[in-house]
């Protein structure tokens, strides 16, 4: 999961530090992430699913006796509290998965399935600050297993291609990147 910052900088659009956080409260004021829009769904379907339920109950109900009307209406208070605990289940899951997910992408995983193989889940879903017992987690899987994530140490990164061109610009990976293939051959046989 790429945060806006990321896909951004992908296109070649890069927000200067000291804009980031007026462009981020922009960006969460006026638009929704996928997951976001998907707990919405879920909730929606949810609440559709226990009204027709509740809908074809009812019509079961028509020329009922009333004492064996109040027995059925237990049972499906019951049963009403029995899926509303397990759609609750189902969000909180729904919502540390993204928080982790996120959590470990941010620290420049190379494979999120082998890093959340490596934490206490249990552990961490069960604790009152999930946030920062993932982060120190995070860092100890990292301190541990760093080569599951990505380095920042300049020589692990480089960007620098090799020779200047004959007008003295350096050409990076991204420059050759963009370049057509008569354009790098030209330069290849110029350097």
């Amino acid at each position: 999961m790429k945060n806006i910052h990321d896909i951004l900088k992908g296109f070649g659009i890069e927000i200067p530090e000291d804009k980031k956080s007026e462009f981020d409260k922009a960006v969460t004021e006026n638009y929704k992430t996928a997951a976001e829009a998907d707990k919405l769904r879920t909730a929606r379907d949810n609440y559709k699913s226990q009204l027709d339920t509740a809908t074809e109950q009812l019509k079961a109900f028509e020329g009922v006796d009333v004492k064996d009307l109040q027995g059925k209406i237990t049972e499906l208070n019951g049963q009403l509290a029995t899926q509303k605990a397990d759609f609750e289940k189902q969000l909180a899951d729904r919502d540390f998965d993204d928080l982790l997910n996120g959590a470990i992408s941010g620290c420049k995983a190379k494979n999120v399935k082998a890093v959340r193989a490596l934490l206490d889940l249990e552990a961490i879903k069960a604790s009152k600050n999930q946030s920062a017992d993932i982060a120190d987690a995070l860092k100890k899987v990292k301190e541990e297993n760093d080569y599951l994530f990505e380095s920042d140490e300049p020589i692990d990164n480089p960007d620098y291609v090799g020779k200047t061109s004959g007008k003295g610009a350096v050409k990076t990976v991204a420059d050759l990147d963009k370049m057509s293939f008569e354009e790098y051959r030209k330069y290849r046989q110029e350097n």
